[in-house]
């Protein structure tokens, strides 16, 4: 059992973060690489990938959004409270080196994926700008800890609440056109880094993403979140998560998000219900 030491409601109460206790996890965790969380014996199995870890602590934090019946039932878990399974470390982590100048893109709750590889890019030497983005000011998250993992952030809203009015790409492609950028990291919506990944492309810079594919065990047996990158299947929880985004093919892993969304629909409008009568 897998105790939650720390919860935070951020971006309007939609997004939470939980610090968990996982010593031999945030031992060995690396950025870039994932967990997978069940809250109880019937829950479902959800891959994170992490935020943050502190080893001396020996904690992990993940954060996501409340989208459906599995989430709503982590939302409900409080401090004290514990997770049954926390699995991991999983994935290829993130592979960090001194290039230059490198620019991180994330979007909305990748914002939280996005953190530790911008830190440690940092610390590996690199001029990191950073550029983060959300619907309004309001989804926002981690723009102070955003900051200090960069040496330059910028901050967008598509509805020009806060920050540069207008998507992601567009400081992007400014960022794109003065700097000497080596890599871009992009990770959030598949929208968002399809159009960041189609932008450097025209650059001739190379490109990192970080696919969200549907999972079950997270050890390549199954098959459920195989993805194409460059013309061949390849499996999100042991490949990735990070690929290239020049080879990979964004609209099929589009249409496989969407392949269980009228049973999750179902599954989460049954557990409103249920809670609902419980009260």
């Amino acid at each position: 059992m897998f105790e939650i030491l720390k919860r935070q409601e951020m971006a309007d109460g939609t997004v939470v973060l939980n610090e968990i206790s996982a010593p031999l996890i945030a031992k060995n965790a690396k950025p870039g690489q994932f967990v997978i969380l069940k809250a109880n014996e019937t829950g479902e199995r959800i891959p994170l990938t992490m935020a943050d870890t502190d080893p001396k602590k020996g904690t992990v934090t993940i954060i996501y959004q409340v989208v459906g019946k599995s989430t709503a039932l982590f939302k409900s878990l409080n401090v004290g409270e514990k997770y049954q399974d926390v699995i991991g470390p999983l994935g290829k982590p993130t592979h960090v080196e001194k290039l230059g100048t490198v620019v991180c893109v994330g979007g909305g709750t990748g914002v939280a994926v996005m953190h530790p590889i911008t830190r440690a890019l940092k610390e590996a030497g690199n001029r990191v700008i950073a550029i983060i983005g959300a619907r309004t000011k309001d989804l926002l998250i981690l723009e102070d800890k955003m900051k200090a993992a960069s040496n330059e952030l910028h901050v967008c809203t598509d509805d020009g609440s806060y920050g540069h009015h207008g998507f992601v790409t567009d400081v992007l492609k400014e960022a794109l056109n003065k700097e000497d950028v080596k890599l871009v990291v992009g990770i959030g919506p598949v929208p968002m880094m399809k159009f960041v990944s189609k932008m450097t492309a025209e650059y001739k810079v190379k490109t990192l993403v970080s696919l969200n594919a549907v999972m079950v065990d997270g050890t390549g047996m199954c098959g459920c979140c195989r993805v194409s990158v460059g013309g061949k299947t390849q499996f999100a929880c042991v490949d990735g998560p990070e690929f290239d985004g020049h080879m990979v093919d964004f609209d099929e892993l589009s249409q496989r998000l969407q392949s269980y969304k009228e049973e999750e629909a179902r599954a989460f409008a049954s557990y409103l219900k249920m809670c609902k009568a419980g009260q």
